[in-house]
C-alpha cells in the first residue's frame, strides 16, 4: 500500500488588502472546498494561520471557515498548529515563538471550534532549527513537518524519524520537495503523479509520501489547477479503488492493527491519509537532528550556513536592516510592558504588543530577498508596522513612572530604529 499524506498551507499576510483576499477566496479557497466535498474519500492535513482566520471573518468570508470546519468535523481533514502571524520561528526569541503558537491556537480554536484539534505542527515556510523544538513539544504536538532538504539520513519511506528535545521526542515528517514542487509548477499531471507514487513503492509492502504546498497554488497561482490536477487525482484514485462493505485493517506493522477505512469507503493501491494517521501505520526510527533549513533552502545554501535565504540572507543588506530594526521593536515592547504603570502607558504598551505580533510576519523579508522577489511597497508596509510598534512602545515607556535614565536609554534606542529605517529606505530607493 502507498499512503499519500497531502498538506496544504493557507496563509495571507496581515498587510493583505480586502480586494485581493476576496479574489483568492473566489479563485482558490471556495473551489478547493467544493472539490473536497465532491470527493469525500479524500484526506488531507491543512495549516491555517490565525491571521487569515481573522481576516476572513472581518471581511465577510466566514463561509470559508464554516466549510473547512464541516470537513474537519466529518473527519476528512485535520489541522496543524503554527505561528499566528507567520513569523520565521528560528529567527525570533523563544518567548515570541511561544506567544505566536499560543495566539494561533486561541484564534483558530475560537472560530473552528472543537474541530480544531491539531496533533502536528507546521513551522511557517518550514523554517526549522532545533531551537524551536522545545516550544513545539511544550505545546503538546506529536509531530512536526519540515523540508526534505533537512533530512540528515536515509530518506524515510517506511519509517518515521524522531527528534529529541530535553527528554521529550517528536515525530518528524519530511516533505517530498521534488514531488511537491513538480505539482506546484505544473510539471506533471494527475496520471503522472500516480505513476510516480507507484514506481516509488518498489518491493516494499508499504510506503508513505508527504507532499506540501501553498493552498493558493490551486486556483489562484494556477487557474483551475484544483480541477485539472487535484480533482483528477481524486477521480483516478476513486476509479481504481474497490468499495469496502466493512471496516478493513489498513496495515499491520509492529504488531499493531490500524483501521483507517470506515463503512462505504474505498481501498486501492494508493490510500489517502492525514499526516497524523501515518503515526499509527509506520514504526518509529532512531532520533535524528534535521538540518536547519526552509522549504526554499538549497543544498548549496546549507553548505554555507545560509539556512533561510529568502528571509535572512547573509549577503542581503536589506534583510540585515530589517532584522536589526525588528530586534529593537521587540526590546522596546518588552520594556514598555514592564514599565507600564498607569492607564495611558498601559494603553500604549498594549497597542505596541498587538502591532509587534503582526510586525513579525515573514512576507516583508520574502519580498526583500531578490531571489527573485522584490517589491518596495510590500517591504515598506511591513516596516510601517514595525515603526508603529516603536512609536507606541516608546510612548508607553515615556508616559510611565520609569526612571528618567531608563527613558533616555530607550529614547536612544528609538532614535537608532529611526536611523535604521532611513538606511533601509535608502536601500529601497537604490535597488
Amino acid at each position: 500500500m502507498i499512503y499519500w499524506a497531502q498538506l496544504l498551507h493557507f496563509y495571507q499576510p496581515p498587510t493583505q488588502v480586502p480586494s485581493v483576499l476576496r479574489k483568492i477566496c473566489n479563485e482558490s479557497y471556495r473551489p478547493l472546498i467544493h472539490v473536497f466535498e465532491e470527493y469525500p474519500n479524500a484526506r488531507l492535513t491543512i495549516n491555517f494561520n490565525g491571521v487569515l482566520t481573522d481576516m476572513l471573518i472581518d471581511c465577510g468570508h466566514r463561509d470559508v471557515i464554516d466549510g473547512l470546519r464541516s470537513l474537519a468535523e466529518s473527519g476528512q481533514l485535520e489541522f496543524t498548529g503554527t505561528g499566528k502571524y507567520h513569523p520565521i520561528l528560528p529567527l525570533i526569541p523563544r518567548e515570541e515563538v511561544e506567544r505566536q503558537i499560543n495566539l494561533n491556537a486561541q484564534t483558530n480554536g475560537r472560530f473552528f471550534g472543537r474541530s480544531y484539534a491539531p496533533q502536528g505542527f507546521f513551522p511557517p515556510e518550514m523554517c526549522y532549527s532545533k531551537d524551536i523544538l522545545q516550544p513545539v513539544t511544550k505545546s503538546g504536538y506529536r509531530w512536526i513537518v519540515v523540508s526534505g532538504i533537512a533530512c540528515p539520513s536515509q530518506w524515510p519511506m517506511d519509517i518515521i524519524y524522531r527528534a529529541e528535545c530535553h527528554g521529550q521526542d517528536i515525530a518528524v515528517f519530511f516533505r517530498d520537495d521534488v514531488l511537491s514542487n513538480r505539482i506546484s509548477f505544473q510539471a506533471l499531471g494527475a496520471k503522472e503523479f500516480i505513476a510516480h507514487l507507484e514506481q516509488w513503492q518498489g518491493n516494499r509492502e508499504n510506503i508513505y509520501v508527504v507532499t506540501a504546498m501553498d493552498a493558493e497554488t490551486y486556483g489562484h497561482h494556477i487557474q483551475g489547477w484544483e480541477r485539472i490536477f487535484l480533482a483528477k487525482v481524486y477521480e483516478e484514485l476513486e476509479s481504481a479503488a474497490e468499495p469496502l462493505e466493512e471496516v478493513k485493517q489498513a496495515n499491520v506493522l509492529a504488531g499493531q492493527h490500524t483501521a483507517l477505512l470506515a463503512n462505504g469507503e474505498t481501498a486501492g493501491k494508493i490510500q489517502m491519509v492525514t499526516v497524523s494517521q501515518l503515526l499509527d501505520l509506520f514504526p518509529s526510527a532512531p532520533a535524528v537532528e534535521p538540518k536547519p533549513s526552509s522549504w526554499s533552502t538549497t543544498a548549496d545554501d546549507i553548505k554555507v550556513a545560509n539556512y533561510y535565504p529568502l528571509w535572512q540572507d547573509k549577503n542581503n543588506e536589506v534583510h540585515r536592516l530589517q532584522w536589526e530594526h525588528l530586534g529593537i521593536c521587540i526590546d522596546l515592547t518588552n520594556k514598555a510592558l514592564e514599565c507600564a504603570d498607569n492607564e495611558e502607558s498601559r494603553r500604549s504598551a498594549t497597542i505596541a504588543r498587538g502591532l509587534l505580533d503582526r510586525a513579525e510576519h515573514s512576507c516583508q523579508m520574502w519580498w526583500a530577498s531578490n531571489r527573485p522577489m522584490w517589491d518596495i511597497n510590500l517591504i515598506h508596509m511591513g516596516l510601517l508596522d514595525q515603526c508603529r510598534t516603536v512609536v507606541n512602545a516608546y510612548r508607553a515607556i515615556n508616559k510611565s513612572g520609569a526612571h528618567e535614565e531608563t527613558k533616555r536609554d530607550y529614547y536612544r534606542r528609538a532614535v537608532a530604529a529611526r536611523e535604521i529605517r532611513s538606511k533601509l529606505e535608502d536601500r529601497l530607493f537604490a535597488q
